[in-house]
């Protein structure tokens, strides 16, 4: 039992809500096709009624062939079946097709829902939840629901069916029909009972097949980390462990939902029994006609089956009630950067203060316990400092993908809590350290930046990085398909892509993450001469390991543990002999000499390169 559920408990978002809700909130995806299910249940209606048309039709010609047997009766009998059998399959094949046509828009409705919601989710959102699991509640979940609309439609045919069958069955004998009618509590029981089972198996099922989409998305994405490990057998018995569980899982909730028809259907056969010995005894009393016998016992045989299906539909519609759950619940997940107000942002001059501001990802995590500092309009500040000292959250926390827990950030003098998100983000470059394509082109990933952009504008911006010449090592220029990820383009590649797009958007504020971390010291001359043009009369707070990108900075901030314990121009903390000094000295000074010697070298592969082109 410990395997079994091992690792599939609930997220932090998920809710419990009640049958009631849920139902209420699945009716109003269904209201805007409200005539479309009109339609649906006319065709329903119809369908049962020639249903049950044809043991009516035998039970009565039965009798007339009896009293009057003759071929012009046969002809005229088996007629009538035929009609009520094309009849019957007219109608469901209407049914069918509209109920295709609501399930979906219903789904195609449900899920953009759900994916507007994922995509609005906090960044944080994405740090604490598995992709893969995310990513199964859009696509697999919303998928399922459909099932609520299959079970629903199926739910109106059957009650319809027994209502007609009732209604019939009290006109042959009344006292049989109640005797029916009075096991039928019985079967309702039996299958009311599952439901609360049924509930908890199907939600362990969608979790586990969940956790095994995680694991196949973060196998995939890590795939050339466990080939260079040699770890592929390890990361197989990760996902054969994991898939092993989806199969227990999978298999108890089998049993659990199968179990439902053989017990109800056990119930079922004592019910006809006892409905056999009874008719047959008012049968040979002469009290029921053979016809009539016939069509109650064929009318008990088209009742029980439609009448286990209402009985156990409750159990079965957990099924798509548990996926509704989980994708509501995705829905209305919590967010945990809150805006206090929607305030337009026009124009920035790229003013920052930070006042006394706390912040920690985790209540354990304290990484800015009280941080202070004032940015003005077009300064660029470098920050630096050991890896935890908080260089990255500042810039997470401009860009507003956290939520900060005390003091003030300020953006030209307005809280950035009351500001309109989609308007501020516009204002706002960011360059990672590991850049982000999109599947496409060059130019696609470019023109990213805005959308409404030329040609010639995104032609533009590639040509202000690195005056170029980076164009010139991609195969088709700008119309190079970039791979999955940027899987084609190397990683300076990438980041060249990366400042393009933030040239092209045209930031008021420009924060670049340790963008040259990953590159060759070439390719980092290409990307020094894009920084300074995209940093030229902007706001820019330069996060970086090297010293080409720090050096010439207006200001300098050395962070230690969410604290500034220096800051100031490279000469004047150079003179101070302090902690800056002596990452200078130890760190930056080493890459320094390296960067040179490789800038040498590149530098004249190249001209030997353009002196054999020449001659």
């Amino acid at each position: 039992m410990g395997f079994i559920l091992d690792g599939l408990e609930t997220e932090s978002y998920d809710r419990q809500y009640r049958d009631r809700d849920l139902l209420r909130r699945i009716i109003n995806y269904f209201r805007p096709y409200s005539r479309l299910m009109i339609l649906v249940a006319v065709a329903i209606s119809l369908n049962s009624a020639a249903g049950t048309g044809g043991p009516i039709l035998i039970s009565r010609g039965i009798d007339l062939l009896a009293e009057t047997p003759s071929t012009r009766n046969i002809l005229l009998l088996a007629g009538g079946v035929l009609l009520l059998g094309a009849s019957a399959w007219t109608f469901n094949f209407i049914q069918q097709w509209f109920s295709a046509r609501v399930v979906g828009n219903v789904v195609l409705n449900l899920r953009e829902d759900v994916f507007h919601a994922t995509v609005r989710h906090d960044h944080s959102f994405y740090d604490e939840h598995p992709t893969g699991k995310i990513v199964s509640r859009v696509t697999s979940d919303t998928r399922d629901f459909s099932n609520v609309v299959t079970l629903t439609t199926n739910l109106l045919s059957q009650l319809l069916l027994v209502v007609i069958l009732s209604v019939w069955l009290f006109n042959i004998n009344a006292w049989l029909t109640l005797l029916l009618i009075g096991m039928t509590p019985v079967v309702v029981a039996i299958a009311l009972s599952f439901r609360r089972v049924a509930r908890r198996v199907t939600q362990r099922a969608r979790r586990v097949t969940a956790k095994i989409n995680a694991q196949i998305q973060e196998s995939v994405s890590g795939i050339t980390v466990a080939k260079g490990f040699r770890q592929e057998q390890s990361i197989y018995n990760d996902f054969d462990r994991t898939n092993e569980q989806g199969y227990h899982v999978g298999l108890r909730r089998g049993l659990t939902i199968n179990t439902i028809f053989p017990i109800m259907g056990l119930a079922s056969g004592i019910g006809v029994a006892t409905l056999i010995y009874a008719g047959g005894s008012a049968t040979r009393s002469g009290t029921v006609t053979p016809g009539n016998w016939y069509l109650f016992m064929q009318a008990v045989g088209f009742y029980w089956w439609p009448m286990m299906n209402i009985a156990s539909f409750w159990s079965q519609f957990q099924d798509g009630l548990s996926a509704a759950e989980r994708v509501f619940s995705l829905i209305d997940a919590d967010p945990k950067v809150v805006q206090t107000a929607t305030e337009p942002v026009e124009d920035l001059e790229g003013r920052i203060e930070f006042r006394h501001l706390r912040f920690a990802y985790t209540e354990k995590e304290q990484v800015l316990p009280g941080f202070s500092l004032d940015i003005e309009p077009q300064e660029t500040v470098a920050l630096v400092g050991h890896t935890g000292a908080g260089k990255s959250s500042l810039a997470r926390l401009i860009a507003r993908f956290y939520e900060f827990q005390g003091g003030e950030l300020l953006i030209d003098g307005r809280d950035i809590r009351r500001l309109d998100l989609s308007d501020y983000r516009r204002h706002i470059g960011l360059v990672s350290q590991e850049p982000f394509l999109f599947s496409g082109t060059v130019r696609d990933n470019i023109r990213y930046g805005r959308l409404d952009a030329s040609n010639k504008d995104v032609h533009e911006a590639a040509m202000h990085i690195g005056n170029g010449d980076w164009l010139a090592d991609l195969p088709a220029g700008l119309d190079t398909d970039v791979g999955e990820r940027g899987a084609n383009l190397s990683m300076g590649q990438r980041q060249l892509v990366a400042l393009a797009r933030v040239l092209l958007k045209d930031p008021a504020i420009f924060i670049l993450d340790e963008a040259t971390a990953s590159v060759d010291p070439f390719t980092e001359t290409q990307i020094q001469e894009g920084l300074d043009t995209i940093m030229r009369d902007r706001t820019a707070i330069v996060i970086a390991h090297r010293l080409s990108t720090v050096k010439h900075a207006d200001r300098i901030i050395v962070m230690d543990h969410g604290r500034i314990i220096e800051e100031g121009a490279h000469d004047g903390l150079m003179a101070q002999a302090g902690h800056y000094a002596e990452l200078y000295n130890t760190y930056f000074r080493h890459q320094s000499l390296e960067y040179i010697e490789a800038s040498g070298d590149r530098a004249g592969s190249r001209i030997a390169s353009k002196s054999s082109l020449k001659s």
